[in-house]
């Protein structure tokens, strides 16, 4: 049963003030900060990544209030041109409500405080599109009763929506004029405009219906005059758009400026980089899991948003499903946490397929200790817990320095993206594939390119600076490397004299055919080993790590069956087997056997599977009528000739009707069509 086990769950109890915080009470709190801590910095990435487009925006809108305002306005754009942004935001239309908030908030904040956003699912027609604009422009309630008494004849409903525009005029001029010395007006707008523009923001230009958008523009076209008003047309496709919705005689109305917003890609990538290939969040994502939300986003929506909260949804369920996930927090309170630990919490250590490896490689004392002295096991649980963190902190810096050597070689063996890289190495020891052993052998060939060597030194010099294992002698190698780069060119740089440069290349010639490596040579495979020694000491596979269920979740089938949901499967599930859904122990049935304690759809549907293509009503309401008198004890031909059990039948049949199971059909009329064949 479902319910016990929720109940156990929202029940809270006041601990008392000497008793220790549990393991379960810290449950919540570490789910609350990570949520926190991933909203945060996904709010940033989203402020950063639109951040030039944005401010693009801004400029615009200031640009054309100014204009509006100098005296040569009618000189530079017609009266009847309304300023026009033609904002393309890609098809990741999930991702476009954060986008168009943001730039709600930024022009309130620095240009203008009348901001209206539409959207087309609420603007079916021309007065409706009027009064969302009237109301979130003069943020008050407009009464269209005046609209409904007129639509008795065109004339009228045209006056009615000049009239609406001539309140909004009315509205707009007494709201802009001068204030008393005394006051001060419009102070939370940064600019100093005296007529601040008002701006319409389309969200979804392609669902508008066209005819209604073309009427708009017509009529504020005449009101430009008298109101600044300003419009930003939300695509996700292309802009000629714009040519397929609007006629020329629409189109020329509007002094159109094209923005270009970054790909959805682009848009992933940073997300991954620093979301997920980071330190800082102690939760993280097996290679399965990585690549059904990779693959949701880019053969689905390519929205980042989803993308995010596909992140969140596993770790709720990391948090839910694994009771050591107390430990996955930041280092100092999961180092506290151990401590914590209960004697049932202790066993399920022991219990790890990570820690009974480990334990294997111990002495026999050593694993006598781990499974029988508690406080010992907390002890080196704490040392696991920081041998995890430093794995974690020297894995993605070395992840970016190979990708960085890998990603400009021919056919990208081990990918083009960084998250290519990350999940070859999330599957297994990247040293043991086959890719990565063509790709050293690449470099061996290609470090012939010099610029190819100072991309590698200038990013293990950064490495240098950070890290704080094996550096000193690297550093020492990577100066003389540089030299020997450099010395060579410089050689023959200063070689002008044509024998000279003859002879060099000579003697290049016959030290190549006698295979001897030059000091050039030795060097870059010194250092390429020394590259191989990093990527074998730190980029070994999480699952070799111990404690790494801790941190890790790898249930990939679970994730996809919530966010890529197959409606059908579940309907039939639901129909077929109502139990699941239910959890009601009178459901429960023997395979093929149709319950008469189920639904009456749920009857009416097992009962259809036993038919063929066309399904006779009369003979499915006997069969119908048979198993519900067997639930209620009554005669079968009593309940076949009952008003009530008819109803009951046609309902549940129209409700098949209407989810898409049967049709109608013109062969028989007494009969209807099967349209699904196949269980789940």
């Amino acid at each position: 049963n479902l319910w016990p086990s929720i109940f156990q769950g929202c029940f809270v109890f006041k601990p008392s003030a000497k008793k220790k915080k549990t393991a379960l009470s810290l449950d919540f709190q570490q789910i609350n900060n990570h949520q926190q801590n991933m909203f945060c910095l996904c709010k940033a990435l989203q402020d950063e990544l639109n951040r030039n487009i944005l401010d693009s925006l801004l400029d615009f809108t200031r640009k054309c209030s100014s204009t509006r305002q100098h005296s040569d306005w009618a000189s530079q754009m017609r009266a009847s041109e309304i300023p026009t942004a033609a904002l393309v935001l890609g098809v990741n239309v999930p991702d476009h409500d954060m986008t168009f908030q943001s730039l709600s908030d930024l022009l309130q904040q620095s240009v203008t405080p009348h901001v209206a956003s539409v959207q087309a699912k609420e603007c079916g027609a021309l007065k409706h599109l009027m009064k969302r604009v009237l109301e979130r422009l003069m943020d008050t309630v407009v009464d269209d009763e005046d609209e409904e008494e007129a639509e008795q004849t065109s004339a009228q409903l045209n006056k009615s929506v000049h009239c609406s525009l001539s309140t909004l005029c009315a509205w707009y001029n007494a709201k802009t004029k001068v204030s008393p010395p005394g006051k001060k007006r419009c102070s939370h707008v940064g600019d100093d405009l005296q007529s601040p523009p008002l701006v319409i923001i389309f969200k979804d230009l392609e669902a508008f219906n066209p005819r209604v958008l073309q009427d708009f523009i017509l009529i504020c076209s005449r009101y430009i005059e008298r109101l600044p008003l300003m419009f930003i047309f939300g695509i996700a496709t292309s802009p000629s758009t714009i040519q397929h919705m609007l006629p020329h005689s629409v189109s020329s109305l509007l002094c159109i400026e094209l923005f270009q917003s970054l790909s959805c890609t682009q848009h992933l990538a940073t997300v991954i980089d620093k979301l997920i290939l980071t330190p800082q969040f102690p939760f993280k994502l097996n290679g399965k899991v990585m690549q059904v939300l990779i693959s949701i986003f880019l053969y689905h929506d390519f929205s980042v948003r989803n993308f995010i909260k596909g992140i969140q949804l596993a770790l709720l369920e990391h948090f839910h499903s694994q009771p050591l996930s107390v430990l996955c927090c930041k280092k100092k309170a999961a180092l506290l946490n151990v401590m914590h630990l209960g004697p049932q919490d202790l066993e399920r250590i022991r219990q790890l397929q990570s820690f009974k490896r480990y334990v294997e490689k111990q002495d026999p004392q050593e694993q006598v200790n781990l499974f029988t002295d508690d406080t010992h096991l907390k002890e080196v649980c704490q040392k696991l817990i920081k041998n995890l963190r430093q794995y974690h902190k020297n894995y993605y810096p070395i992840l970016r320095c190979l990708h960085t050597l890998t990603s400009s070689l021919p056919r990208y063996p081990l990918g083009k993206q960084i998250r290519e890289l990350h999940l070859i190495c999330l599957d297994k020891n990247i040293w043991e594939n086959e890719d990565y052993q063509s790709a050293m052998k690449l470099l061996k060939m290609l470090a012939k390119d010099q610029l190819i060597l100072e991309d590698m030194l200038s990013k293990f010099k950064q490495l240098d600076s950070k890290s704080d294992s094996s550096t000193p002698y690297f550093a020492f190698t990577l100066g003389y490397v540089e030299d020997s780069i450099t010395s060579p060119v410089k050689n023959l740089q200063k070689k002008t004299d044509l024998f000279q440069l003859q002879k060099t290349l000579l003697e290049m010639n016959e030290s190549r055919r006698s295979k001897k490596l030059s000091p050039f040579e030795a060097l870059r495979n010194e250092a390429l080993e020394f590259i191989d020694s990093l990527v074998k000491s730190h980029l070994s596979a999480p699952e070799s790590q111990t404690l790494n269920e801790v941190c890790y979740y790898t249930s990939s089938a679970t994730v996809r069956r919530h966010l890529n949901a197959t409606p059908r499967t579940s309907i039939q599930a639901a129909l077929n087997i109502p139990y699941y859904y239910l959890q009601n122990d009178r459901l429960k049935t023997e395979d093929g056997i149709v319950s008469n304690a189920a639904p009456d759809i749920c009857i009416v549907y097992k009962l259809h599977l036993e038919c063929g293509r066309l399904i006779n009503l009369y003979d499915w309401l006997e069969a119908y009528s048979t198993v519900v008198s067997a639930a209620e004890g009554n005669d079968p031909e009593l309940m076949f000739l009952s008003l009530f059990s008819s109803a009951r039948f046609i309902r549940a049949v129209s409700e098949l009707e209407f989810l898409g199971f049967i049709k109608s059909t013109k062969q028989k009329t007494d009969h209807v069509a099967r349209l699904t064949w196949g269980g789940c």
